[in-house]
């Protein structure tokens, strides 16, 4: 399998390995989970809900039967529970991949706080993510791989690196959810760096996952049944939430991949997963150390790279 003919639906033996997919348990974090169940991997479904997760676990033994499927409580928007969550999976053992899928998608009109006074969208999106990488690095094993999830919106919503929490003017939902997945960016793409430089092996790798849609995905009970009356505005161009799952199953199982690796659908909106360039404006190098540097802050979690 080279990576110039990656097949989605073949992928490479995951026999032995073990996954963290936050918000495993709904829409492309389950397919994510599946797919890579069907695979051979075991998974850990890092979610709010117990609830929910006990449903997604049934569904996706019913699709690769025989897999191990846990779940570990997960509030991205609370640091005690970041933390409660990072000690939980750091009993697992090595974990082959943590795969960031968990966010905020939707929002109203009015600006938000976290219970420890973040930004919501940039709480649970960026810096909520930022805090469970860093717990969990010790975790992963050699060769493992961070992948975080993206989003296009990054090409609409100019980045401002000064106003990242949404403190300056008058609060807009798509422009902070812009500005999280900025620093997702930042993210992934700084994390990589400092990996290098400490000469480890982990990876950090990014996905955006184009235009998926309920209306478009296979259905699960319980998990997808119910279809969004906006979703039939999308569905001439969009894809189902299943193939929306492969670019971050590509980063997380590509044996060809490497670290700073982003990936999108062909078709930007839809199609199979292959390399893309992210904007330069959030893969640049000063705008990765801001980033760092406000994450810190804001959760007070520090990276130790053993050096």
């Amino acid at each position: 399998m080279t990576s110039d003919h990656w097949d989605p639906k073949d992928l490479p033996t995951q026999e032995g390995k073990t996954f963290v997919v936050t918000g495993g348990n709904a829409g492309i974090g389950y397919f994510i989970s599946e797919q890579l169940a069907e695979a051979g991997a075991r998974i850990i479904l890092a979610s709010r809900s117990e609830q929910k997760a006990e449903i997604a676990a049934a569904s996706i033994r019913t699709f690769a039967p025989g897999t191990i499927v846990d779940f570990v409580r997960l509030d991205l928007t609370s640091l005690a529970s970041i933390h409660d969550a990072a000690d939980a999976i750091r009993k697992y053992g090595p974990i082959d991949g943590l795969i960031n899928n968990a966010g905020v998608t939707t929002g109203g009109r009015k600006r938000e706080i976290t219970r420890d006074g973040m930004e919501l969208v940039m709480g649970a999106n960026a810096f909520g993510p930022f805090a469970l990488s860093a717990l969990t690095l010790s975790t992963l094993a050699p060769h493992g791989r961070i992948v975080s999830q993206a989003s296009q919106a990054t090409q609409v919503v100019k980045l401002d690196p000064s106003n990242l929490q949404s403190e300056q003017g008058k609060f807009n939902f798509f422009r902070a959810y812009g500005y999280s997945k900025h620093s997702v960016l930042a993210f992934a793409f700084e994390l990589q760096r400092r990996l290098t430089a400490a000469a480890s092996t982990i990876e950090s790798l990014l996905a955006h996952p184009g235009i998926a849609i309920d209306l478009k995905s296979p259905r699960r009970p319980g998990i997808i049944d119910k279809r969004k009356p906006y979703d039939y505005l999308s569905a001439l161009y969009a894809q189902g939430k299943d193939r929306g799952a492969w670019t971050a199953v590509r980063a997380a199982t590509d044996p060809n991949a490497k670290g700073g690796d982003y990936y999108g659908p062909r078709g930007r909106v839809a199609g199979r997963a292959v390399r893309i360039e992210a904007a330069a404006s959030s893969a640049s190098e000063e705008f990765g150390q801001e980033f760092w540097r406000q994450a810190e802050s804001a959760t007070g979690v520090k990276f130790d790279f053993g050096d």
